[in-house]
């Protein structure tokens, strides 16, 4: 039976999407569960997977497409075998004993490099991204997980043994050498230069920037506000906190908090701009900025105001942790009556955000 692999359902403010690589190609055995492509939104990245065991038996759209809602990108045949076949029908020349050492020594080749080498097609795309854009070999990064499944983490913690190395060698280098007067560094011999298209993602995010710019009138004001109070508020209670609700106490759920307080008082700045009308929300679904490896995103936090400090502290942690681990949906990033973004995370002491269409304003 042939089974059609079909994009997923995007969200109604998603017209398209770009396939990225193909993780399998055609005539493969995949099993159900198996990634066989991601797919890039302007929002998140989707993995699709095989609904059922059998031969990849066809590649209807190509790495880099352009796709849509429910389009066939690809067939699946649940009855064929796979393509890899044993070459035993060819007269090779040897000997019966010439040919079990060659098998032999293929089979513990394959075994090498399966043992050293991590499965490529079982690496989260938070991973697959890391190894690409530094130019690593998964074989070369040991894995921490008994399973020997690389995680991104094991990628950044190789990346700055790497970095602590090279420090190390041009310090030892710089010991060796004697002073010099410093002179300016002019350019010399190839100076490389490498073209990357955008992904999706920070695309859309300029694009966004530049229409909030075009459609609204932009104002930005600064107030100097006495955190005195609450900073004293979270060291007294900080340790109980934890120890009762299993989250830290930070000052996100206090601004989230404050913040609501405000849209109550100012119904107006809760609203949102559609067309000719101002929409009036009567819920707080709050907007929190945050970074992830393929740009900033702003996941929403449903009905803040009905939540706990500890339950908006611990939906902020679970949704920047899924926006790390690129693990956000397109529900977690849809809607939003109003948006906070720190950019005191950065070191800023002072930014100008631009607005979140349709929202009327941003902290």
């Amino acid at each position: 039976m042939i089974v059609d692999i079909k994009v997923p359902q995007l969200a109604e403010s998603v017209a398209e999407a770009s396939l990225m690589s193909w993780h399998k190609k055609a005539g493969d055995t995949v099993s159900r569960g198996d990634n066989l492509i991601d797919i890039e939104t302007d929002k998140v990245t989707l993995e699709v997977t095989a609904p059922n065991d059998g031969v990849l038996k066809e590649i209807v759209r190509e790495d880099g497409s352009q796709v849509g809602s429910n389009e066939v990108i690809a067939r699946i045949d649940t009855e064929a075998a796979g393509t890899a076949k044993p070459a035993a029908d060819k007269p090779s020349g040897k000997s019966a004993n010439e040919v079990e050492s060659d098998d032999a020594q293929k089979q513990a080749g394959s075994k090498n490099v399966s043992d050293d080498k991590p499965d490529n097609t079982k690496l989260s795309p938070a991973v697959r991204r890391l190894l690409e854009e530094n130019h690593l070999d998964a074989g070369q990064i040991p894995a921490a997980r008994d399973d020997g499944r690389l995680t991104k983490e094991d990628v950044l913690n190789y990346l700055k043994a790497h970095e602590q190395d090279n420090t190390n060698k041009q310090t030892a280098g710089s010991d060796d050498k004697p002073a010099t007067s410093a002179k300016p560094a002019l350019p010399t011999g190839d100076r490389p230069e490498e073209r990357v298209p955008m992904t999706r993602l920070r695309k859309r995010a300029a694009e966004r920037l530049l229409s909030a710019q075009h459609d609204n009138a932009l104002l930005t004001t600064f107030n100097e506000v006495n955190m005195a109070p609450a900073m004293e508020l979270r060291e007294r209670y900080k340790e109980l906190f934890e120890k009762t609700h299993n989250v830290k106490l930070g000052f996100m759920s206090i601004f989230t908090k404050a913040a609501i307080e405000a849209l109550k008082r100012f119904p107006v700045v809760n609203a949102s701009v559609d067309a000719d009308d101002i929409v009036y929300h009567g819920y707080f679904d709050i907007g929190i900025a945050v970074s992830s490896p393929r740009g900033l995103v702003v996941p929403v936090v449903r009905d803040a105001d009905q939540l706990s400090f500890a339950e908006v502290e611990s939906t902020i942690r679970d949704l920047g942790t899924r926006a790390r681990e690129n693990k956000l949906t397109m529900e977690d990033l849809t809607g939003g009556t109003f948006t906070i973004t720190n950019g005191g995370i950065f070191g800023s002491l002072m930014s100008t955000p631009i607005i979140n269409p349709p929202q009327s304003a941003i902290l």
